[in-house]
């Protein structure tokens, strides 16, 4: 009997407390519902207001897309910047949308400003680096293919590949290098070749009593032979220096961009050659030896 009563009152607990739940969804229930028809005017403007505006930004992409096109932007750069783009007006729309509802955005906005401060500045590494690939993929100070070297920490290669975070070169013995473009954007480099042409310049050293006309001769005919030299441009021939063991001469010309260290080499092969066939000397440091025998 006892055990029978303490059931009966468990059910009659469980019941009370489920029918009090029941109640309290259907208060909830209540409110969202009146809430909706107070507010079904202003819900049915967002909802338009929203339609018309996110047909108007896919409108505003296209044209800046052709506008991308026309003006011959980076791929990358310009997905880039169509995406920011797309993506903060689509936020604003729906601010202002609930803000049209009757949604107080004021604090949200605050908060927001400071997580994205606050996200900023944990950040603030990837995002130089993502400034600095946005400002390479712009002004494009190289491009694939080039040769480039930068001064900040001497890392030189041919580039492979221009990211929003990082550049990527390839050296002449085949090593990889990754530098990031907030380096690259806020230092010095040189791009080797990014003209079409490169002027090589060549030092030698011949005896002082070296025929000169015919030393001048000798390696004007091997600058002239060589493949990729522009017979357009001036070639400079001219005694740089009088140094201790002989004359310190120079020839500068100018060679196709792709040619120049096949030049180069070629040409230095090739000067050696001649001299010795013609009789040429190359001074270099001598010491003469004189040993003197004491008579007993």
């Amino acid at each position: 009997m006892i055990l029978w009563e303490a059931d009966a009152k468990a059910a009659d607990n469980a019941a009370s407390e489920a029918a009090e739940q029941i109640g309290i969804i259907k208060e909830y229930v209540n409110k969202i519902l009146d809430w909706f028809m107070s507010k079904l005017g202003s819900l049915a403007i967002a909802v338009i207001f929203m339609v018309i505006c996110f047909k108007l930004v896919k409108l505003l992409i296209k044209f800046l897309r052709k506008t991308f096109d026309k003006t011959n932007l980076d791929v990358s750069v310009a997905g880039f910047f169509l995406s920011a783009i797309r993506i903060l007006l689509n936020f604003l729309i729906v601010l202002t949308a609930a803000s049209i509802v009757g949604f107080q955005i004021t604090s949200f906005i605050t908060l927001l400003g400071t997580a994205g401060v606050t996200l900023g500045l944990a950040l603030q590494g990837s995002l130089s680096n993502l400034a600095g690939g946005v400002l390479i993929l712009i002004l494009k100070p190289f491009h694939i293919g080039d040769y480039i070297i930068e001064n900040n920490t001497n890392c030189e290669g041919t580039v492979v590949s221009i990211d929003i975070f990082y550049t990527k070169l390839v050296t002449v013995d085949n090593k990889s290098i990754v530098i990031p473009n907030g380096n690259i954007s806020n230092t010095s480099l040189i791009n080797v070749t990014e003209r079409e042409k490169r002027r090589v310049d060549i030092a030698f050293s011949v005896s002082y009593d070296s025929d000169l006309d015919k030393v001048k001769q000798v390696v004007l005919d091997i600058v002239k032979k060589l493949d990729g030299f522009r017979e357009n441009d001036a070639v400079d021939f001219f005694i740089d220096n009088f140094g201790q063991s002989g004359l310190e001469m120079c020839v500068r010309f100018f060679v196709d961009i792709d040619k120049f260290f096949p030049a180069k080499w070629e040409t230095m092969w090739n000067i050696k050659k001649a001299f010795d066939e013609n009789g040429i000397e190359i001074p270099y440091s001598k010491m003469d030896v004189n040993i003197l025998e004491q008579k007993q």
